[in-house]
């Protein structure tokens, strides 16, 4: 992950030609984007030939049991402008679970990491998530709010805690994994898996809580979920907010 830096790094603030998926201004690409994909799928079936590879640009095969799963720059609109709101994210997935996973803070050379029943780290610094309650927390929130229910519950959590939005999921699991921000809860999103299933085992090996909402469960592919320190998810499920009752 580390060998994408230089050839990504002089061009933050500076990325030339960019293309648009939608109508959304964060929803765009660039060369950068795919040349990262690209690089990052060759040097990936060098080490490992029997684990195949999903990417944002490019997909793959969803149905293999090993693959890895990859977002080559979350953020690509904050790249495009200077903004420090973007990493590179990778996750392996082994048999529908993600077993271990990266976020690589380019900009900063800093790199988060977590194995499944190992832990989660900052370069080699363990990460512990906070143990705040609701009323002092801070968090971010990715929800549609085109339907009613959406914009209700915005609402609801507006008025209870901070709501902190950068747009970039990567940056925000890192956040959350590091007591920084205290939850991350995604309803109707418009990330994919590729953009939460790295931070999703980031938060989880550095104690927090990571569910399906109105699930006891994780399933990465379920893209309704919360991500969140220990008191503060209890809080969502069970306090006033009462989140997937």
């Amino acid at each position: 992950m580390r060998e994408i830096r230089p050839m990504i790094l002089p061009f933050w603030g500076n990325a030339g030609k960019t293309t648009s998926k939608s109508a959304s201004p964060v929803d765009c690409v660039t060369e950068l984007d795919t040349a990262v994909e690209l690089f990052m799928t060759s040097k990936l079936k060098e080490l490992y030939p029997d684990i195949g590879f999903v990417g944002e640009e490019y997909g793959g095969d969803r149905t293999q049991s090993r693959y890895w799963l990859m977002d080559p720059i979350d953020g690509t609109a904050h790249f495009v402008r200077g903004l420090p709101f973007c990493t590179s994210m990778l996750a392996l997935i082994e048999d529908g679970q993600v077993t271990f996973s990266v976020i690589y803070d380019f900009i900063n050379d800093v790199m988060y990491w977590a194995q499944k029943g190992q832990g989660a780290f900052k370069d080699d610094v363990r990460l512990h998530v906070s143990n705040r309650t609701l009323q002092e927390a801070y968090y971010s929130a990715e929800i549609n709010l085109k339907n009613e229910d959406g914009l209700a519950l915005f609402g609801r959590l507006f008025g209870n805690g901070i709501i902190v939005k950068t747009i970039s999921a990567g940056w925000e699991f890192v956040m959350v994994a590091e007591g920084k921000l205290d939850a991350r809860i995604c309803v109707n999103p418009y990330g994919k898996d590729y953009d939460f299933a790295p931070g999703s085992l980031l938060v989880a090996e550095a104690g927090g809580i990571v569910r399906n909402i109105g699930s006891d469960a994780y399933d990465f592919q379920n893209l309704n979920f919360i991500a969140a320190a220990p008191q503060v998810y209890n809080d969502l499920i069970e306090g006033p907010l009462k989140i997937g009752a």
